[in-house]
């Protein structure tokens, strides 16, 4: 393994615009073999998936004014707040993409080195978040391309809570299921569960302790790696300027369909249908989640004029290949998620609680 130096001109970015941007540079153009690891902080943003829908999993209103940044990853995922009590940490691996989906695989040496600073009960719970004590201390994703994957996430070394519970807006589906009541009693900073004698570590320095300690060193100075050349930024500040860092790409288009339901599947993630129907037939359809796989369009193809039926609801999600995109859900349980919203829509006269225009 080798650490992939991200400062600029001897001085750390904390754009997190263009930090979001590095791993599909460094998997797609640059593409150092072998295992590599970025590491770096950011300064106060949301996070979101590439399938995520910014208008419903943001408060925009409160993100605007306190001027934070929306940022959207290349991979899946959920929504996340970043601050500069955050580190991201991502695996950058070339030659080698047998371990896809293995989160447990690239998270080991991140909980190697938290063990050996003296954390107790370091250990993955679901799919890919890690915890200590369970206490979950970071969520991840992956993406993979040409043969690289990019595995990575956020460490919360000290997070300001009352902002990310104020600018995130929690999926109360995925929180009763996952038999919590508050986003707050989830996560624990990792400063507040370390020992005595290194609580007064900043971010940075615990940051630069836990790699050398990944990388079995005394100092930084004496880690392998490759640090970013002038060549590689005008790469990357090229493709922040006509992609990463345009509204398009990080807002994307709220297409204001008529109806919005979204339900949390354990081990899978949550998932969200935007619709319209016009003469009980789907006339409009858009699918959204924190899910992993890179396109859900083969659904939403699939579901647009389809008549709201159990059978011809079940044909469109096959057709649409649900099962390679969503992995273990229930077929029924997509079609219900269609057909009781329906019912209760039109037994309330289109209730304001699940339709997304009256949400914004």
């Amino acid at each position: 393994m080798f650490f992939i130096d991200t400062s600029r001109d001897g001085k750390p970015v904390y754009n997190p615009i263009i930090n979001q941007s590095l791993d599909n540079y460094l998997i797609n153009d640059l593409r150092l073999k072998g295992h590599g690891l970025i590491m770096y902080i950011n300064s106060p943003c949301v996070i979101i998936g590439t399938n995520q829908n910014a208008y419903a999993e943001v408060n925009l209103d409160y993100l605007k004014k306190n001027h934070i940044r929306l940022v959207r990853r290349t991979s899946g995922g959920g929504a996340v707040y970043h601050d500069f009590g955050n580190i991201i940490f991502e695996n950058i691996v070339v030659g080698e993409n047998t371990k896809f989906g293995d989160f447990e695989y690239y998270a080991s040496p991140i909980m190697n080195a938290l063990t050996s600073l003296g954390l107790k009960k370091v250990e993955m719970k679901g799919k890919n978040d890690i915890s200590i004590n369970d206490h979950k201390i970071s969520g991840m994703s992956m993406v993979a391309a040409k043969g690289a994957i990019a595995a990575g996430g956020t460490l919360l070394y000290n997070l300001d809570y009352k902002k990310a519970s104020q600018v995130l807006t929690p999926n109360q589906d995925k929180l009763k299921v996952k038999g919590v009541k508050s986003v707050d009693k989830r996560i624990l900073n990792i400063k507040d569960l370390l020992p005595e004698n290194l609580q007064g570590l900043d971010t940075n320095q615990f940051k630069e302790l836990l790699l050398t300690r990944i990388f079995n060193v005394n100092s930084f100075s004496q880690i392998p790696k490759y640090t970013l050349t002038a060549k590689d930024w005008k790469i990357i500040d090229s493709r922040v300027s006509n992609k990463y860092g345009t509204d398009f790409w990080n807002y994307g288009k709220n297409p204001g369909f008529e109806f919005y339901v979204s339900k949390y599947f354990k081990d899978v993630g949550t998932i969200a249908f935007n619709f319209s129907v016009k003469d009980n037939v789907v006339s409009e359809f858009k699918t959204y989640g924190d899910v992993n796989y890179p396109d859900l369009t083969p659904i939403d193809n699939a579901l647009k004029g389809t008549e709201l039926k159990k059978e011809s609801l079940a044909d469109a999600f096959e057709r649409g290949n649900y099962r390679q995109i969503f992995n273990d859900v229930i077929l029924k349980d997509l079609v219900d998620m269609v057909l009781n919203l329906q019912d209760e829509v039109d037994m309330t006269s289109k209730s304001r609680k699940h339709r997304l225009t009256d949400r914004l």
